[in-house]
């Protein structure tokens, strides 16, 4: 896949930014780039196709809540050094957007971290922002409903959202990066595969 115009456009926006042609490489160059740091994890398939969890625990602080008790994690990975999450879509234009629970993914995202990763697979990218937001809603949020075994009409039906106001929603927040964060040093991995929903 050709990443060029995406790569300008976050570049423009002033997020660093990198290609790889696998997620070996994409893991390969994390576990050498974080060495001797606190390190949060947000839920995310792609972190865990990477591996990333056992490779950087070797020489780094990890917490992670689906790896370890999950509300300690949580408030330990939003109080790390490096914040690591994907996105749920990134649109061409460059705009990165999050849909969350919880909200432990999205505000780590935002504030408190000397350096966010975010790793994202060819599956994520769409042509717009409008696009990449159907996408975040009507793909990535569905088909997390289902992993997650939760009764929402989009759960069951798996093919679009649903607005719904069940109580096991998980659509509950949206955080769109148009940049970086004052003060947050924000630097995003393209991978040339399938990653993550």
């Amino acid at each position: 896949m050709d990443f060029t115009t995406v790569q300008k456009n976050l570049e423009a926006q002033k997020f660093t930014v990198r290609v790889f042609a696998s997620a070996q490489e994409a893991a390969a160059y994390l576990n050498e780039a974080i060495d001797g740091k606190t390190v949060g994890f947000g839920g995310s398939m792609t972190l865990d196709a990477l591996g990333l969890y056992d490779s950087l625990g070797t020489h780094n602080t990890i917490s992670w809540h689906w790896k370890q008790p999950a509300d300690e994690a949580r408030r330990e990975a939003v109080s790390s050094a490096v914040y690591l999450t994907s996105a749920n879509a990134l649109a061409e234009t460059g705009e990165i957007i999050n849909i969350d629970g919880a909200g432990n993914r999205i505000a780590a995202t935002l504030f408190g971290h000397e350096k966010v990763y975010f790793v994202i697979g060819r599956n994520k990218l769409a042509p717009t922002y409008e696009e990449a937001l159907w996408r975040a809603r009507n793909i990535a949020a569905p088909k997390n409903a289902q992993r997650l075994g939760k009764k929402t009409p989009c759960a069951v039906t798996g093919d679009r959202c649903y607005d719904c106001r069940s109580p096991e929603r998980i659509c509950r927040g949206l955080a769109v990066l148009w940049e970086p964060m004052t003060g947050t040093d924000v630097e995003i991995l393209l991978v040339d595969e399938d990653l993550g929903l």
